[in-house]
């Protein structure tokens, strides 16, 4: 089953997890929201659906391959505004909760472009050679997304850097591409901080949020600039702040993680 299909079969309630989308002993948390966001937005009604603004993903369980059950409600719908909460389980137990809030236009006197954070100056993405996908070294995911680093370093380097910048994709262009799949995507770099350590140890994400600030509509094979710095970090935790761009130079989202760090 591809990306589409589970997102697709998400909206009915019942969600299959392919395998090879692991990321060490879970699924890889992009999937995760993106197929709690599809079973949510079968779940709005009105036309046109209004454009969703933020999506929380509290990670509270591994989630492995198979089936899960997915249940979307929606909390309160207004006149603009409208909130929407999932839970997706396994064996009866709670593996990630989700919080989504969808805003349709207002008239507003207030307009702040994001002048203060441009998109970095990144070479032609051709020019770099993406990370590769090896089959029991890298997370089982990388087989399905194109990664591409510009700045920063990989990871388990031994790095004093703790920032990374470059593009993103999927390898096999889905037939359409919209927030679904902008957050299946969203999340697939690893987690900023990893880079630091000299030798392979586990990080995941404790929480993710993921904040849309304009259309992700975009031709399916579009390749999105990514930008990750360390805003804190120790007890084996980190907090990152990540910027992505439309090739065209538009900001259109931020990402905002705890990240659990087991070395």
């Amino acid at each position: 089953m591809n990306l589409q299909e589970m997102l697709d079969q998400a909206a009915s309630g019942t969600a299959h997890v392919e395998g090879g989308w692991g990321q060490g002993r879970a699924t890889y948390g992009g999937l995760v929201g993106a197929l709690a966001y599809s079973a949510l937005r079968a779940q709005l009604t009105a036309d046109p659906r209004p454009p969703l603004r933020s999506l929380t993903v509290n990670f509270v369980a591994p989630v492995g391959p198979g089936q899960a059950e997915v249940e979307a409600t929606i909390l309160r719908a207004g006149s603009s505004a409208t909130q929407g909460l999932v839970q997706l389980r396994q064996d009866d137990k709670v593996a990630a909760a989700v919080l989504a809030a969808f805003g349709a236009p207002r008239t507003s006197a207030i307009r702040v472009e994001p002048t203060a954070v441009t998109m970095p100056d990144l070479p032609d993405p051709e020019s770099i050679e993406p990370f590769p996908y090896i089959p029991g070294a890298t997370p089982d995911f990388f087989q399905h997304v194109e990664l591409r680093l510009a700045d920063g370093s990989a990871p388990f380097a031994g790095a004093d850097t703790s920032h990374m910048s470059g593009w993103m994709r999927f390898r096999q262009a889905p037939p359409t591409f919209d927030e679904r799949h902008f957050i299946a995507l969203a999340d697939a770099w690893p987690p900023a901080v990893i880079q630091m350590l000299p030798t392979p140890a586990p990080g995941s994400s404790l929480t993710w949020t993921l904040e849309l600030l304009g259309d992700v509509t975009a031709e399916p094979d579009t390749h999105w600039a990514y930008a990750v710095h360390t805003d804190q970090a120790g007890d084996g935790y980190a907090h990152t702040d990540a910027r992505i761009w439309h090739p065209d130079g538009r900001l259109v989202a931020i990402s905002r993680q705890t990240v659990s760090v087991f070395g």
